[in-house]
């Protein structure tokens, strides 16, 4: 059985015209899609806002400003019949490129070779669709 552990991690709110950029996930179990700001593990010896902006830079390639810290969330979920428990750390952040926020989806790479969808997504659609953003708490502390 693989060791359980609470995982640290720092994500980012990055918003624009009233859409934030997340990544689309499948749980294989549920058959559920879920979305998901980008962000990571928080390194040891690193703080929640230097791993938020490296993990930008590792998976999207772009740099960051503006890290501003908004709250954290205790988030314990299942995903894909695995257990998970999660102190995460929220952030809102900016893009230094306005590029950024012109394209509909980036393209994102995780650690071991998958390639992530990113996009963009209306506020207001997690607001009726709940659950669909997660940590489910998100959506009341990004406002």
């Amino acid at each position: 059985m693989k060791k359980q552990r609470i995982r640290p991690i720092a994500i980012g709110v990055f918003e624009s015209a009233g859409r934030i950029l997340v990544y689309e996930g499948y749980d294989t179990v549920k058959e559920k899609y879920f979305y998901r700001p980008l962000g990571g593990g928080i390194e040891f010896g690193e703080t929640g806002a230097q791993a938020l902006v490296r993990e930008m830079r590792e998976e999207t390639g772009e740099e960051i400003k503006d890290v501003d810290f908004l709250g954290m969330i205790e988030s314990i979920f299942t995903c894909n019949g695995d257990p998970g428990h999660e102190i995460v750390l929220v952030y809102r952040a900016a893009f230094c490129s306005d590029e950024v926020y012109l394209r509909e989806e980036l393209t994102a790479g995780e650690d071991d070779g998958t390639v992530i969808r990113v996009r963009w997504m209306e506020k207001e659609w997690f607001r009726v669709h709940p659950g669909m953003l997660v940590p489910e708490e998100l959506v009341g502390l990004i406002g």
